[in-house]
C-alpha cells in the first residue's frame, strides 16, 4: 500500500472515531440539559427579584399578616444565624484586623 493510501485509511478511521466521539458527548450533555435550564430560570429569577424588590417585600408582608408567630420565629432564627455569621467571620479576621470600637 503507499503511503497516500495509508494515510487515507488513517483519516477514515478517525472520522468515523469523531464522530463517535461527538455522539457520545451529546447523549452526556443532553443529561445536562434540564439541570441547566434550571439553573437558567434560577438565575433568571434572582435578577428579576433583584430588579424589583418590592414583589419581596409585598410576599414578606402577606406571610406576616398570614402568619405573625412563624415570621417571628423566622426573624429569631434570621438574627440568631447573622449574630453568629458575624461572630465567626470576626474570629477568623483575627485581632489585628478587627475594628475598634
Amino acid at each position: 500500500m503507499s503511503q497516500a493510501a495509508d494515510l487515507r485509511d488513517k483519516r477514515a478511521r478517525l472520522v468515523v472515531r469523531a464522530a463517535l466521539e461527538r455522539e457520545r458527548l451529546s447523549a452526556q450533555l443532553d443529561a445536562l440539559r434540564a439541570p441547566v435550564a434550571l439553573l437558567d430560570k434560577s438565575i433568571a429569577a434572582a435578577r428579576y427579584v433583584r430588579r424589583h424588590p418590592e414583589w419581596l417585600v409585598a410576599v414578606a408582608v402577606v406571610i406576616a399578616l398570614i402568619r405573625p408567630r412563624r415570621v417571628l420565629a423566622w426573624a429569631r432564627r434570621g438574627f440568631v444565624l447573622w449574630r453568629t455569621w458575624r461572630w465567626i467571620s470576626d474570629a477568623a479576621r483575627g485581632p489585628a484586623q478587627r475594628k475598634s470600637a
